[in-house]
């Protein structure tokens, strides 16, 4: 359940009066029973695989702005549940980047390794976990066509879900301290519903914030989760930013791929997601 780190998508929160308007609305919603974190979602959220189990899921994310297009084909995002409360991650993405004028390029993006421990579970409803996850230095060709950073990165989230009656609410935020770069922090919503035993919907707000860079986006998506094998879920999301295509903010976003839930460690495929 890694979080996307290939996009930077920033903004602040503070200047965006509409978006608390707009977590309002969200948190209204009822959210999904069985509630997953990024992929498809940029949130995170407390869930892990459980003992044994391998969560693998395999995507494509293109994210269109009007002088710059970035696609992810594929991202590759690997759980390992660890005991019942922890899960070891491994993400990295294959990424394309193309602009008016310029020659496309393509390489293998930053690679992320992190730790999630759930350290807090159904005390009165609540769910609460950390998820530190160390972000490698991109390779040579990769880092001078602006698709890796060349510094390291560490970041310390705090992810919360809080269950009321039918509805469940998700929250995450966190902070990335570079070595060589700018510090980061990250902000996300989430609520969705089971429309049926198989099929979840739900929709984000996020907020990714650069200390002192640009670009500064606030982005809004709408997703969802498709059980359509046993141990295979279709995965889905769409969404753009608040701010207008002028400011050179994501005018498109979107997420298509399939998780592969296996236990008994990669034996067979996971029967109960």
């Amino acid at each position: 359940m890694g979080s996307l780190h290939f996009l930077r998508l920033y903004d602040s929160l503070r200047c965006q009066p509409r978006l608390w308007l707009a977590a309002l609305c969200l948190l209204s919603l009822p959210a999904v029973a069985h509630a997953q974190g990024a992929p498809p979602l940029l949130t995170n959220d407390p869930g892990t695989p459980g003992n044994g189990n391998w969560e693998i899921n395999l995507g494509a994310m293109p994210v269109l702005r009007q002088n710059q297009n970035f696609y992810q084909v594929p991202q590759i995002d690997i759980n390992f549940g660890l005991g019942d409360r922890i899960q070891l991650t491994y993400e990295v993405p294959y990424a394309v980047q193309t602009a008016p004028g310029h020659p496309s390029s393509a390489e293998w993006s930053n690679t992320f390794a992190g730790v999630k421990w759930r350290f807090l579970e159904k005390w009165h409803g609540w769910d609460f976990s950390t998820f530190p996850q160390v972000g490698f230095p991109g390779l040579g060709n990769a880092v001078k066509s602006g698709i890796a950073i060349s510094g390291t990165k560490l970041l310390v989230p705090l992810e919360i879900t809080k269950s009321v009656g039918p509805l469940n609410l998700g929250f995450e935020a966190g902070y990335y301290f570079p070595w060589h770069a700018h510090g980061e922090r990250i902000i996300g919503f989430t609520a969705g519903h089971d429309v049926t035993p198989n099929l979840e919907v739900g929709s984000e707000i996020y907020n990714d914030y650069v200390m002192g860079a640009l670009p500064k986006d606030t982005t809004f998506d709408f997703g969802g989760r498709y059980k359509f094998h046993e141990g295979l879920i279709f995965l889905f999301m769409a969404g753009r930013s608040f701010s207008g295509n002028s400011t050179g903010q994501p005018e498109f976003m979107a997420y298509t791929g399939v998780q592969i839930l296996l236990q008994k460690y990669g034996k067979e495929l996971r029967s109960d997601p």
